[in-house]
C-alpha cells in the first residue's frame, strides 16, 4: 500500500482564467501565479474540485479518492492528493508557422523532476541552455530564412539553432497528449514542428506581456450604454496552452471495510486508475467565465 505518483497533463482548448479575486496593476481580474517565479497555474484545488463533481460508478472508490462529503468530513481524508498544474508551455505569436510553444531551462527542469518522480524517464527533458538573443527550435518551421533563420515573437526576434534531441524531446511528449492513433498525427506533427526554448529571462518577459487581456463591460438594459463602474479587464491563459502538475495516492485507513474481505484501503494503484479514468474522459471545464466559453481542456494522466 505505498505511496504512487502520476504526471498530469492539460491542454487548454479555449482560454482559461483561473483567477485570484485581486487586482494586480492595470489588470482588474488576473491569473493565478506563484509568488517567487510569477509562472500561471491551475490550483489542486480547482482540479479537485472539477474531478470530484464528475460522475461516478463506483461511490465507494470515488469516496476513497476524494474524501466524505462535506457533513462527514471528520472520519477521513481522501487518499489523492493533486498539486497545481504550472505551465509547460506557452503559446507565442509567431512572424512565421502562426505560433510558437514557448518554454525555458526553468521551466523544463521542472517538468524533468515530475516525470522521473512519476516514473516517466522518458519524458525527462534534455539539458538545453539558451543564450539571451538565442532560440532553440526543432526545426525550420518558425525560422525566418530571409532573417539569416530568425524567429520572431511578437516584438522580439532571435536568433535560432536546431536541437534534434529538443525534437525527440517534443516527440514523446506529443504522443502522451494527443495519443499514438493516427487520427491525432496531425495535432502531434504541428506540436514537434512549433516548439521553442528561450531563455528564462525572455521567458519572464513573454509571461508578462503575452497573455490574453479582454475588457470586458457591462450594459445598462434600458439605456444600452455602460454601467458606471462596470468596465474592467480579465486575464487569461491563451487557447493551446500547456500545463503540467503531479497526482499523488497515499491509501487513507477509513473506519469501515471498503471492500469484501475486511480491507480498510485501497491500493494506490486503484485510487491513481480511478483519477486517470476521470481526467480521461473528455472534455472538462477549468476556471471561471464557463458561460462564455472559457476553460475548456483535455485532460491526460500518465505514471
Amino acid at each position: 500500500m505505498s505511496e504512487s505518483i502520476n504526471l498530469l497533463l492539460i491542454h487548454a482548448l479555449s482560454p482559461v482564467h483561473c483567477g485570484t479575486g485581486e487586482s494586480v496593476g492595470g489588470i482588474d481580474l488576473p491569473i493565478a501565479r506563484e509568488k517567487p517565479t510569477g509562472i500561471p497555474l491551475i490550483p489542486g484545488s480547482t482540479l479537485k474540485g472539477v474531478l470530484r463533481s464528475a460522475a461516478s460508478a463506483d461511490a465507494g472508490l470515488h469516496r476513497a479518492v476524494f474524501g466524505p462529503d462535506t457533513a462527514n468530513a471528520s472520519e477521513h481524508a481522501g487518499s489523492v492528493q493533486i498539486a497545481d498544474a504550472t505551465l509547460l508551455f506557452l503559446p507565442v505569436r509567431s512572424a512565421r508557422g502562426t505560433f510558437a510553444w514557448v518554454t525555458s531551462p526553468y521551466v523544463l527542469r521542472r517538468f524533468g523532476r515530475d516525470a522521473r518522480e512519476a516514473g516517466r524517464v522518458d519524458l525527462a527533458p534534455p539539458a538545453i541552455a539558451p543564450d539571451e538573443g538565442q532560440a532553440i527550435v526543432t526545426g525550420g518551421a518558425l525560422r525566418l530564412d530571409d532573417l539569416g533563420g530568425k524567429v520572431v515573437f511578437e516584438d522580439y526576434d532571435l536568433q535560432s539553432t536546431v536541437s534534434e534531441e529538443l525534437e525527440r524531446f517534443a516527440g514523446a511528449l506529443a504522443t502522451v497528449i494527443w495519443g499514438a492513433g493516427d487520427v491525432a498525427a496531425e495535432d502531434r506533427s504541428h506540436f514537434v514542428a512549433r516548439v521553442c526554448v528561450v531563455h528564462d529571462d525572455v521567458m519572464s518577459l513573454l509571461l508578462q506581456t503575452c497573455l490574453e487581456i479582454t475588457t470586458r463591460v457591462r450594459l445598462d438594459a434600458d439605456k444600452k450604454t455602460v454601467v458606471k463602474g462596470a468596465l474592467w479587464t480579465e486575464e487569461a491563459l491563451p487557447v493551446e496552452t500547456i500545463l503540467a502538475g503531479l497526482v499523488l495516492a497515499t491509501p487513507v485507513k477509513q473506519p469501515k471495510p471498503v471492500r469484501e474481505g475486511g480491507a480498510d484501503r485501497y491500493e494506490a494503484k486503484e485510487l491513481l486508475g480511478h483519477v486517470q479514468g476521470l481526467a480521461g474522459g473528455g472534455m472538462v471545464q477549468l476556471g471561471g467565465k464557463a458561460t462564455v466559453g472559457r476553460g475548456l481542456c483535455r485532460m491526460t494522466m500518465v505514471g
